[in-house]
């Protein structure tokens, strides 16, 4: 039943993907944005030999390139959870709509980028550090976090919560729906990886009959690593519409009109 459940929500979250495709925009500039944030960090550490140093500039570095990292991916995360919840009021979304709502809480998304960029880098920390029992441990802690801060910046962009509230409010919702919701996360990662299959497929195959020296073989590469890209965009626009959709429910008490097909009635039923 689970597994049928998060497959319909997958498939209606396609339908609004498919109707609206200018929400699939936002995972682009995301990740367009992410590069430039990230070479603007990496080439001045290589040019001045900071790679292998392990001094207090390099983890300074490293650490702010993370934090803006970090910050880019929400923004725009935030920008496609207004423009989805526009298109599910049955109204026109735009990119240039979504980055002026975005531009307007960058102070509380620079806060929730902070937060969560510590959080991960601890949970990286800490697995990188403790044997295998730690490391289940952490993954079931990352999965908690995940679970419990997944309204979060709906709750920040639709309901113009500050960020306190905004995490207060959601981890307050997950009580009610926690297992469903992990279901749901679940579930959209798994065919997340199911849809880049192919794309690695090519990939892997490619190098493993032709190597990286026969151009043809370069060309089948190529298109392997564009499968997997368009597969990112696709999964990452899914999940903005996920949330919306959950948000809207929890707060409306009412199924969005472009998920009347899905039970989420049931998926996400108070307790």
């Amino acid at each position: 039943m689970a597994f049928a459940q998060s497959w319909q929500m997958f498939k209606t979250s396609a339908t609004v993907l498919r109707t609206r495709k200018e929400l699939a925009v936002f995972p682009v500039l995301s990740g367009a944005a992410s590069l430039v944030v990230e070479a603007s960090f990496l080439v001045p550490i290589v040019v001045s030999d900071l790679w292998d140093k392990s001094s207090a500039t390099t983890y300074v570095l490293f650490g702010l390139m993370y934090l803006a990292t970090a910050f880019v991916t929400i923004f725009f995360n935030a920008a496609l959870i207004s423009q989805a919840d526009v298109a599910m009021r049955g109204e026109d979304p735009s990119v240039g709509g979504g980055v002026r709502v975005a531009a307007g809480k960058w102070p509380r998304i620079l806060v929730w980028a902070l937060i969560s960029a510590t959080v991960s880098q601890l949970l990286r920390v800490l697995q990188d550090r403790v044997g295998f029992l730690g490391s289940l441990i952490t993954a079931i802690a990352g999965t908690a976090w995940q679970v419990v801060s997944f309204l979060v910046l709906p709750k920040m962009v639709l309901a113009d919560r500050g960020v306190v509230d905004a995490v207060k409010d959601s981890a307050e919702a997950m009580k009610r729906t926690w297992g469903e919701n992990l279901v749901g996360n679940v579930g959209l990662g798994l065919f997340g990886v199911l849809l880049a299959v192919p794309g690695g497929l090519l990939v892997i195959g490619s190098i493993a009959l032709f190597g990286v020296s026969v151009p043809g073989a370069l060309l089948v590469m190529a298109a392997g690593f564009v499968w997997i890209l368009v597969a990112a965009v696709v999964v990452t626009a899914l999940t903005g519409i996920y949330q919306t959709a959950l948000y809207r429910y929890s707060v409306d008490g009412v199924v969005p009109v472009a998920f009347a097909d899905a039970d989420l009635a049931h998926a996400f039923a108070r307790r």
